[in-house]
């Protein structure tokens, strides 16, 4: 890929330093495997690099189009699918989910108690598409990816609501239909298995399978040729290892390209998180977000409505910090909003960082991305680490390319 850091309005030295702290801080030391770099600024690619090993069982660097799971940065590319049948007058925002999905009318909230001396109520209102998209449901991940103790988490697994291979769409809104809520929807934040239900919807609603519906109105059109669900047999070789830390913080291997999860054609759809794809086609997602809506042509969202997406949703217009439940998404809570699909961040001194007005998510293996429309910019950084909450990626990469605007 060429890049002109100058034409971008970004100083090309001042950005090597990205090149300089990721190798002297993380490859050379062993923290990470490999990682990959991409800016864009004002449609420009400004900088683009490879570091360090895809998998080093074999010995293979990271190559352009080194294929990575991107986890719950699929979010944001589902949460623009359910958008796009917003913009076809298929429901509103603040339509109950019950209107697609008629077996969640019953729903309950937990009171107190677990097992069969749980105690449940009606919701003070009905969970809403606008709660789905913006993790204010009541919904939860249970102790999917967290450890909890909780009687709603537990309920969960009780259940057995997860997105394993074999699951389907329609079984998975089943069982979710039979959790007690944690809150209110409206009333509280917490990362939860919501955007996989917006997954549900588009199927629901659109009456196309989701994968489908995401390679035909989306992938196809942007050029997003290496994202899906399910990584083929003759891409296998460009997907990379994936790797967690042991006690004594040296790597070790959770899943092997050869023998990947991501193999299976049987994998759960999974709109919140089941996405592989590349820096390059990923980058194509963002340009369309930074153009407004469109790529090359091709229209995706409208402009209108994709402001709309990464405005604040949160109640009153408060921010994370003082709405959010749990300890963990991938994202810090003071000075942040959260919109439809997005987080934002709506006061940059609170947050500790530059960028006020940008919109960004992660992925369980440390994947980032965030989009600026005030510096009109995008900036993705692929590795893979579990868990993200590992090393602050974000607000380190954020200060140096920042530190590079030049104009």
């Amino acid at each position: 890929m060429e890049v002109n850091a100058e034409k971008a309005g970004l100083d090309a030295n001042r950005l090597e330093t990205i090149s300089r702290h990721l190798m002297e801080n993380y490859i050379t030391p062993g923290k990470i495997a490999g990682c990959q770099v991409m800016v864009s600024r004002g449609g420009v690619p400004a900088y683009f690099k490879s570091f360090g090993q895809m998998d080093i069982e074999r010995g293979k660097p990271v190559q352009e189009d080194t294929i990575f799971r991107i986890y719950s940065m699929t979010k944001p590319i589902t949460s623009v699918a359910l958008m796009m049948l917003f913009e076809e007058g298929r429901f509103q925002l603040n339509d109950p989910v019950s209107r697609f999905i008629p077996t969640w009318k019953g729903q309950q909230v937990w009171v107190s108690g677990e097992g069969d001396d749980m105690v449940t109520r009606e919701p003070a209102s009905p969970m809403t598409m606008r709660h789905v998209l913006s993790h204010t449901s009541g919904l939860t991940y249970g102790t999917g990816l967290f450890p909890s103790e909780h009687p709603v988490d537990k309920f969960y697994d009780k259940l057995g609501v997860n997105r394993d291979a074999g699951e389907t769409i329609e079984s998975f809104a089943q069982k979710l239909s039979t959790v007690p809520l944690r809150y209110d929807p409206g009333t509280q934040w917490c990362y939860s298995l919501a955007t996989d239900v917006c997954g549900c919807l588009v199927e629901f609603i659109s009456g196309v399978p989701f994968g489908q519906f995401l390679q035909e109105r989306m992938f196809d059109p942007l050029g997003m040729n290496d994202t899906s669900f399910v990584v083929p047999e003759n891409k296998l070789d460009r997907l990379a290892a994936n790797y967690g830390r042991r006690a004594d913080k040296t790597l070790k291997l959770l899943d092997d390209p050869m023998n990947s999860l991501y193999a299976n054609p049987n994998r759960f759809p999974s709109g919140g998180g089941g996405l592989a794809s590349t820096t390059a086609d990923y980058g194509r997602f963002c340009e369309m977000l930074r153009g407004g809506g469109q790529l090359e042509g091709q229209r995706i969202i409208g402009d209108r409505t994709l402001k709309l997406m990464h405005r604040n949703h949160l109640p009153n217009g408060t921010d994370l910090g003082s709405i959010a439940m749990g300890s963990f998404s991938e994202t810090a809570y003071d000075g942040v909003g959260f919109g439809l699909g997005f987080a934002s961040t709506l006061d940059d001194v609170a947050a500790g960082t530059i960028g006020a007005g940008d919109y960004y998510w992660g992925g369980a293996a440390s994947t980032i991305f965030w989009v600026d429309p005030v510096e009109d910019m995008f900036v993705i950084f692929m590795t893979q680490l579990m868990p993200s909450a590992t090393f602050n990626f974000r607000g380190q990469i954020k200060n140096i390319i920042y530190g590079a605007i030049a104009d």
